[in-house]
Protein backbone atom coordinates (compact mmCIF):
# COMPACT_ATOMS: atom_id res chain seq x y z
CA UNK A 1 0.00 0.00 0.00
CA UNK A 2 1.27 3.46 -0.91
CA UNK A 3 0.79 5.96 1.91
CA UNK A 4 1.03 9.61 0.92
CA UNK A 5 0.29 11.38 4.19
CA UNK A 6 2.27 9.57 6.91
CA UNK A 7 6.02 9.11 7.27
CA UNK A 8 7.64 5.69 7.41
CA UNK A 9 8.98 6.50 10.88
CA UNK A 10 5.49 7.26 12.21
CA UNK A 11 4.02 4.05 10.76
CA UNK A 12 6.85 2.08 12.35
CA UNK A 13 6.23 3.71 15.73
CA UNK A 14 2.51 2.90 15.51
CA UNK A 15 3.26 -0.80 15.10
CA UNK A 16 5.50 -0.81 18.18
CA UNK A 17 3.64 1.47 20.56
CA UNK A 18 1.57 -0.80 22.79
CA UNK A 19 -0.07 2.08 24.64
CA UNK A 20 -1.31 3.62 21.42
CA UNK A 21 -2.61 0.32 20.12
CA UNK A 22 -5.27 0.40 22.81
CA UNK A 23 -6.61 3.52 21.09
CA UNK A 24 -6.84 2.26 17.52
CA UNK A 25 -7.19 -1.55 17.55
CA UNK A 26 -10.89 -2.37 18.13
CA UNK A 27 -10.32 -6.14 18.04
CA UNK A 28 -7.62 -6.22 20.72
CA UNK A 29 -8.53 -8.13 23.86
CA UNK A 30 -5.22 -7.96 25.72
CA UNK A 31 -1.65 -7.20 24.68
CA UNK A 32 1.62 -6.93 26.55
CA UNK A 33 5.35 -7.50 26.16
CA UNK A 34 6.72 -10.34 28.28
CA UNK A 35 10.51 -10.12 28.06
CA UNK A 36 13.48 -8.94 26.03
CA UNK A 37 15.64 -11.37 24.10
CA UNK A 38 18.06 -8.79 22.70
CA UNK A 39 18.18 -5.11 21.77
CA UNK A 40 15.91 -5.77 18.79
CA UNK A 41 13.87 -8.81 19.80
CA UNK A 42 11.25 -9.59 22.41
CA UNK A 43 8.47 -12.03 23.22
CA UNK A 44 4.92 -10.87 23.75
CA UNK A 45 1.28 -11.84 24.19
CA UNK A 46 -1.72 -10.72 22.15
CA UNK A 47 -5.37 -11.76 22.21
CA UNK A 48 -8.16 -10.55 19.98
CA UNK A 49 -11.92 -10.54 19.88
CA UNK A 50 -13.67 -12.65 17.26
CA UNK A 51 -17.28 -12.54 16.02
CA UNK A 52 -19.73 -14.10 18.47
CA UNK A 53 -19.95 -17.25 16.35
CA UNK A 54 -16.39 -18.30 17.20
CA UNK A 55 -14.11 -18.25 20.23
CA UNK A 56 -11.61 -15.46 20.79
CA UNK A 57 -7.97 -16.16 19.88
CA UNK A 58 -4.56 -15.47 21.36
CA UNK A 59 -0.91 -15.87 20.40
CA UNK A 60 2.51 -15.75 22.03
CA UNK A 61 5.10 -14.54 19.56
CA UNK A 62 8.78 -13.81 19.20
CA UNK A 63 9.17 -10.46 17.46
CA UNK A 64 12.28 -8.94 15.95
CA UNK A 65 12.88 -5.71 14.09
CA UNK A 66 15.49 -3.86 12.07
CA UNK A 67 15.87 -0.25 10.94
CA UNK A 68 18.10 1.12 8.17
CA UNK A 69 18.30 4.61 6.71
CA UNK A 70 14.97 4.36 4.90
CA UNK A 71 13.59 0.89 5.65
CA UNK A 72 11.80 -0.58 8.67
CA UNK A 73 11.11 -4.29 9.16
CA UNK A 74 9.15 -6.13 11.86
CA UNK A 75 8.56 -9.90 11.83
CA UNK A 76 7.10 -12.35 14.33
CA UNK A 77 6.30 -16.04 14.70
CA UNK A 78 4.65 -18.15 17.38
CA UNK A 79 6.62 -19.63 20.26
CA UNK A 80 5.89 -21.62 23.41
CA UNK A 81 6.50 -19.76 26.66
CA UNK A 82 6.55 -21.85 29.86
CA UNK A 83 4.54 -19.25 31.80
CA UNK A 84 1.92 -18.56 29.11
CA UNK A 85 0.40 -21.87 27.98
CA UNK A 86 -2.94 -22.08 26.14
CA UNK A 87 -6.03 -21.55 28.32
CA UNK A 88 -9.56 -22.95 28.15
CA UNK A 89 -11.13 -19.56 27.50
CA UNK A 90 -9.23 -18.83 24.27
CA UNK A 91 -8.07 -20.72 21.22
CA UNK A 92 -4.29 -20.52 20.82
CA UNK A 93 -3.68 -19.49 17.21
CA UNK A 94 -0.40 -19.74 15.31
CA UNK A 95 1.56 -17.00 13.59
CA UNK A 96 3.60 -18.99 11.10
CA UNK A 97 5.14 -15.76 9.85
CA UNK A 98 3.78 -12.24 10.14
CA UNK A 99 5.66 -9.16 9.08
CA UNK A 100 5.66 -5.52 8.08
CA UNK A 101 7.97 -3.82 5.61
CA UNK A 102 7.97 -0.03 5.46
CA UNK A 103 10.08 1.98 3.04
CA UNK A 104 10.31 5.75 3.11
CA UNK A 105 9.43 7.43 -0.19
CA UNK A 106 9.53 11.00 1.10
CA UNK A 107 9.38 13.09 4.28
CA UNK A 108 5.68 12.30 4.70
CA UNK A 109 5.07 9.23 2.55
CA UNK A 110 6.00 5.56 2.45
CA UNK A 111 5.42 2.12 1.00
CA UNK A 112 3.70 -0.14 3.54
CA UNK A 113 3.58 -3.92 3.08
CA UNK A 114 1.85 -6.37 5.43
CA UNK A 115 2.31 -10.14 5.22
CA UNK A 116 0.68 -12.75 7.43
CA UNK A 117 0.63 -16.52 7.26
CA UNK A 118 -1.35 -17.79 10.22
CA UNK A 119 -3.41 -20.73 11.43
CA UNK A 120 -6.43 -19.73 13.55
CA UNK A 121 -6.70 -23.31 14.87
CA UNK A 122 -10.01 -24.39 16.35
CA UNK A 123 -12.40 -26.23 14.05
CA UNK A 124 -13.42 -23.49 11.65
CA UNK A 125 -14.62 -24.42 8.15
CA UNK A 126 -12.00 -23.78 5.47
CA UNK A 127 -14.34 -21.48 3.56
CA UNK A 128 -14.70 -19.28 6.65
CA UNK A 129 -10.94 -19.10 7.19
CA UNK A 130 -10.36 -18.22 3.53
CA UNK A 131 -13.07 -15.56 3.58
CA UNK A 132 -11.68 -14.02 6.76
CA UNK A 133 -8.20 -13.93 5.24
CA UNK A 134 -9.48 -12.00 2.21
CA UNK A 135 -11.18 -9.43 4.42
CA UNK A 136 -8.69 -9.15 7.27
CA UNK A 137 -5.55 -7.95 5.48
CA UNK A 138 -7.14 -4.90 3.77
CA UNK A 139 -8.92 -4.03 7.02
CA UNK A 140 -5.65 -4.17 8.95
CA UNK A 141 -3.93 -1.94 6.40
CA UNK A 142 -6.71 0.65 6.50
CA UNK A 143 -6.85 0.64 10.30
CA UNK A 144 -3.08 1.02 10.73
CA UNK A 145 -2.98 3.81 8.13
CA UNK A 146 -5.61 5.78 10.01
CA UNK A 147 -3.72 5.18 13.25
CA UNK A 148 -0.59 6.57 11.61
CA UNK A 149 -2.40 9.76 10.66
CA UNK A 150 -3.35 10.41 14.28
CA UNK A 151 -0.19 9.15 15.97
CA UNK A 152 2.09 12.24 15.93
CA UNK A 153 -0.46 14.39 17.77
CA UNK A 154 -1.29 11.63 20.26
CA UNK A 155 2.37 10.94 20.99
CA UNK A 156 3.07 14.60 21.76
CA UNK A 157 0.85 14.25 24.83
CA UNK A 158 1.84 10.70 25.81
CA UNK A 159 5.50 10.24 26.76
CA UNK A 160 6.82 11.77 23.52
CA UNK A 161 10.44 10.80 24.23
CA UNK A 162 9.71 7.20 25.24
CA UNK A 163 10.42 4.86 22.31
CA UNK A 164 12.23 1.76 23.58
CA UNK A 165 11.97 0.13 20.15
CA UNK A 166 14.34 2.84 18.92
CA UNK A 167 16.29 3.40 22.14
CA UNK A 168 17.03 0.04 23.83
CA UNK A 169 18.34 1.77 26.96
CA UNK A 170 14.73 2.81 27.69
CA UNK A 171 13.51 -0.79 27.74
CA UNK A 172 12.69 -1.98 31.25
CA UNK A 173 11.49 -5.48 30.36
CA UNK A 174 13.33 -8.37 32.03
CA UNK A 175 15.86 -10.24 29.92
CA UNK A 176 15.02 -13.81 28.92
CA UNK A 177 17.20 -16.60 27.58
CA UNK A 178 15.90 -17.57 24.10
CA UNK A 179 16.67 -21.19 25.02
CA UNK A 180 13.62 -21.09 27.31
CA UNK A 181 11.41 -20.70 24.25
CA UNK A 182 10.52 -23.26 21.61
CA UNK A 183 8.77 -23.03 18.28
CA UNK A 184 4.99 -23.37 18.57
CA UNK A 185 3.84 -25.82 15.91
CA UNK A 186 0.22 -25.93 14.84
CA UNK A 187 -0.05 -29.72 15.04
CA UNK A 188 0.90 -29.67 18.73
CA UNK A 189 -2.23 -27.71 19.69
CA UNK A 190 -5.64 -29.19 20.29
CA UNK A 191 -8.33 -28.37 17.74
CA UNK A 192 -11.07 -26.86 19.88
CA UNK A 193 -14.58 -27.83 18.79
CA UNK A 194 -16.51 -24.67 17.92
CA UNK A 195 -19.39 -26.33 16.10
CA UNK A 196 -21.86 -25.58 18.91
CA UNK A 197 -21.22 -21.85 18.64
CA UNK A 198 -21.60 -21.98 14.86
CA UNK A 199 -24.84 -23.97 15.19
CA UNK A 200 -26.26 -21.43 17.64
CA UNK A 201 -25.40 -18.59 15.29
CA UNK A 202 -27.06 -20.36 12.37
CA UNK A 203 -30.21 -20.87 14.46
CA UNK A 204 -30.33 -17.20 15.41
CA UNK A 205 -29.85 -16.11 11.80
CA UNK A 206 -32.68 -18.35 10.56
CA UNK A 207 -35.17 -17.29 13.26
Amino acid sequence: MVIRDVSAAAMYDVLHDGQYRKKWDPTMGDSFDIARLSANADVGYYSWLCPKTIKNRDVVTLRSWQVTDDEYIIVNFSVKHPKYPPTRDLVRAISILTGYYIKSTGPNSCLFIYLSQADPKGSLPKWLVNKASQVLAPRVMKCVHKAGQNYPEWKQHNSPDLKPWLYPEQNTLPMMDPAELSLQRADSLENVDESSKLDVADSEDSS
